[in-house]
């Protein structure tokens, strides 16, 4: 009887017990549908992802690029065609490693809709494949490798930001016309600075010049001495110079303080002058040439607005970083606004975004259709001083420079 009694007795606690244990699956379930709810309240939301350096060398142009966009989506309300604008953005650290991972996380986790950004070449092309085998349409904003819209094109991928070979070209012929027949290279040591001096010679030799010597500092170097030393003891008429960030600073500064300013005339790509550059670099970057698809001075409505109202956002004057970010925004809204906000099929966005033209505050803004590269006009400025400060001064204008996209 006892026996029994005990079987019986075990027989309902382990029904309790399973009665519990049930109850508490089901709670757990009810807990992670409400997480999943969670997770999806911006299901209506068109995701962006964005891959910027927020930290690092980088950093300020990626803050720059950010900023612009920002304020290019601020000007639309983060709505468009009914649909928020959500803007997830991971800091690539300049590196093409970090990249991958944080742009599978945007793909895989955040699953969003477009992708932007990368300033790093390098990291531009460590997501290619990804990019382009998820069929996740990507706008490169800045990143200028050639490759990008040549051997490494994709359908998924457009560029609305420049080539390294629209920077060089641009400036050859003018140079021979304006400068003389007889030209030094100096470029930073890798692969962005070896393309566009490549694209400036290709250039000026058609032309006519005679590029007399060659020299290729490292990146980050300090100490130019021993390379302006060689460059001094030329016969040329001017000196072609592709710097950027501290390097721009540091040449710039060493090329008058060697006496070099005296005996050449020194041109190269916009970022030898920069916007953020200038006031470090001093009074020694007046009567620098330089190429460029945009400059705070340009003379038009388009750009006189964004001015104002980037000024006005974040109390100092815009970069071409931000004038990238700026249009990046823009296109983004565009190509939403002609799906009418349906962005789920990659190929119909892709094929709307190639259409976006608009008039920019660089110029004219449009996409070829074949290497998806953007088409837009180039400018020559001239580094003057004007009271204790310099500014750029635009002096030519090449118009609607087409990459060959070979």
């Amino acid at each position: 009887m006892k026996k029994i009694a005990w079987l019986i007795f075990t027989i309902s606690f382990l029904i309790i017990l399973s009665s519990c244990g049930n109850s508490a699956m089901q709670s757990s379930g009810s807990s992670d549908a409400e997480e999943s709810n969670t997770d999806n309240e911006g299901e209506d939301s068109i995701r962006i992802g964005s891959i910027l350096p927020f930290s690092g060398v980088y950093s300020a142009l990626g803050k720059d690029l950010s900023d612009g966009m920002k304020l290019y989506f601020e000007s639309v309300g983060w709505e468009v065609a009914g649909r928020e604008i959500e803007l997830i953005e991971e800091d690539t650290e300049a590196d093409p490693q970090v990249a991958l991972r944080r742009t599978r996380k945007l793909m895989e986790q955040d699953n969003v809709d477009m992708l932007t950004g990368a300033v790093s070449t390098a990291v531009a092309y460590a997501i290619r494949n990804d990019v382009d085998a998820n069929q996740l349409p990507y706008l490169a904003s800045h990143a200028g490798g050639d490759d990008l819209t040549r051997s490494e094109r994709s359908d998924y991928i457009w560029r609305s930001s420049f080539s390294s070979w629209q920077i060089g070209n641009s400036m050859g012929e003018w140079a021979y016309e304006n400068i003389g027949d007889r030209i030094y290279v100096a470029a930073a040591d890798y692969a962005f600075g070896r393309e566009v001096s490549a694209a400036f010679v290709e250039a000026y030799t058609e032309a006519g010049g005679e590029v007399v010597g060659e020299v290729y500092p490292p990146l980050g170097n300090n100490d130019y001495a021993s390379y302006l030393s060689t460059i001094g003891s030329a016969d040329a008429d001017g000196v072609y110079a592709f710097f950027a960030g501290s390097d721009a600073v540091r040449f710039v500064q060493q090329f008058e303080q060697y006496g070099l300013k005296d005996e050449f005339e020194l041109l190269g790509s916009g970022w030898l002058v920069a916007e953020d550059l200038r006031e470090s670099i001093g009074t020694a970057a007046e009567g620098i040439y330089a190429s460029t698809f945009w400059d705070y001075n340009l003379d038009s409505e388009e750009n006189s607005s964004f001015v104002e109202a980037y000024e006005e956002a974040y109390d100092r004057r815009p970069t071409i970083e931000a004038l990238e970010g700026y249009d990046a925004g823009r296109i983004i809204v565009e190509t939403i606004e002609a799906l009418d906000g349906d962005v789920s099929d990659p190929d119909q966005v892709v094929d709307a975004m190639s259409q976006v033209t608009f008039e920019s505050p660089r110029g004219p803004f449009s996409f070829d259709q074949d290497t998806h590269h953007v088409i837009q006009n180039m400018y020559i400025t001239e580094t003057v001083l004007e009271e204790d400060h310099t500014e750029n001064e635009v002096i030519h204008q090449i118009d609607e420079v087409v990459d060959p996209g070979e």
